[in-house]
């Protein structure tokens, strides 16, 4: 039998969603408590690796995230001027009869996870959030927002990297800015664009793009920290044009294709690391709430579903919740974590630094290695 019969998952993004499917399909009654009211996750593209794509397979979804996205296997390095400068062969982190990785719209991913939880029969209640709570040996009492309560043998907190449960549980851990920020933009895609292309140069640390669909992409351009709140959407498009026009090659066609200022999001690059454990009693927090990183090695939404996968074997296969499990967990999930927030912070400074001894193709092939081994 399951560690568990009754578990509380506080938010409804990738960890919460991939550990309710995992759980509620093997006969735990789940709840989800997500405090949006409009379960819809707003942005642009995602771009998911090998080991991501492997957890994914086991929660039954990859047929349709393969559907929605578009796989590659090379990653291309190109110069300002649009010349290709290489094109590399990308890691198969999970497996050699999975892709390298896929690009998908990022609503999209949020709506095949939200459906998968819900069609394994995961309970949903939007618009509450965890008020109070407390435990003893054999469980957690829980007073919602909406006035209700109720007891669970374990909650699990994945409500994300400005968590709310971190501060319930007294972790004074909080995000920190990394010194950078991106500008996405979700646009239509050129004929021939069917890889990641990455480039250096320009005004930019980091100008690139990545296929989300047949006929979508998602554009970035990564710059130093600013805060850009007192622009309205039309001087927001405009700066990312002004910065865009460096970039030639396909970026000729994607700057062409940006003319909806509401496709356009700016956000800072922050990273977070809780120190393990990451549990307090039978309240345990997974995902952005435990971990976050810039996204320079692409691993943060793999992160992600990797805590749910093995969150929810240890619960399948153990007989108790008690510190010997929480050991395992932070066995299988501290170091491999770090090893990616560091790595993700080291190419964040080597490029503030502009560094011209940055090691990059050696710290991507170590993070690729660790992350090939199953967690």
């Amino acid at each position: 039998m399951p560690a568990v019969n009754t578990v509380l998952i506080v938010g409804g993004g990738t960890a919460g969603c991939s550990l309710a499917v995992l759980l509620a399909r093997a006969g735990v009654r789940v709840e989800i408590a997500e405090i949006k009211t409009d379960w819809t996750v707003h942005g642009s593209g995602i771009t998911l690796q090998g080991n991501a794509l492997r957890v994914l397979r086991e929660l039954d979804v990859l047929p349709q995230v393969l559907e929605s996205g578009c796989a590659f296997d090379v990653l291309g390095l190109r110069s300002a001027s649009g010349e290709l400068l290489t094109k590399l062969p990308d890691f198969r982190t999970g497996g050699p009869d999975l892709p390298a990785t896929v690009g998908m719209n990022r609503p999209r991913l949020a709506e095949i996870l939200s459906e998968a939880a819900r069609a394994a029969g995961a309970e949903v209640r939007l618009g509450v959030t965890v008020r109070t709570l407390e435990q003893d040996d054999s469980g957690v009492d829980v007073v919602f927002t909406d006035g209700t309560a109720a007891r669970y043998d374990l909650v699990v907190a994945a409500d994300g990297i400005r968590s709310h449960m971190r501060s319930l549980l007294g972790f004074d851990v909080e995000p920190r800015p990394t010194g950078m920020s991106i500008w996405r933009v979700h646009t239509r895609r050129p004929v021939g664009l069917d890889h990641t292309d990455l480039c250096y140069d320009g005004p930019c640390y980091i100008a690139g793009y990545c296929p989300t669909s047949d006929d979508t992409i998602y554009a970035y351009l990564v710059e130093g920290s600013r805060d850009h709140a007192d622009l309205s959407r039309e001087e927001q498009l405009d700066l990312v044009l002004r910065l865009a026009a460096s970039y030639h090659g396909f970026w000729d066609e994607i700057r062409a294709g940006m003319n909806d200022p509401a496709a356009i999001n700016h956000t800072a690059f922050e990273s977070l690391l809780v120190p393990a454990p990451w549990n307090r009693g039978r309240v345990v927090l997974v995902g952005d709430a435990a971990h976050a990183c810039p996204p320079t090695l692409a691993q943060g939404a793999a992160m992600c579903l990797e805590d749910a996968w093995v969150l929810a074997e240890l619960l399948l296969f153990a007989d108790r919740v008690d510190q010997g499990l929480w050991d395992r967990f932070t066995a299988r999930r501290f170091d491999r974590v770090r090893t990616v927030v560091d790595g993700s912070l080291q190419l964040t400074r080597w490029m503030l630094d502009r560094s011209a001894d940055a090691d990059v193709p050696g710290l991507m092939a170590r993070v690729a290695g660790l992350v090939t081994e199953p967690a």
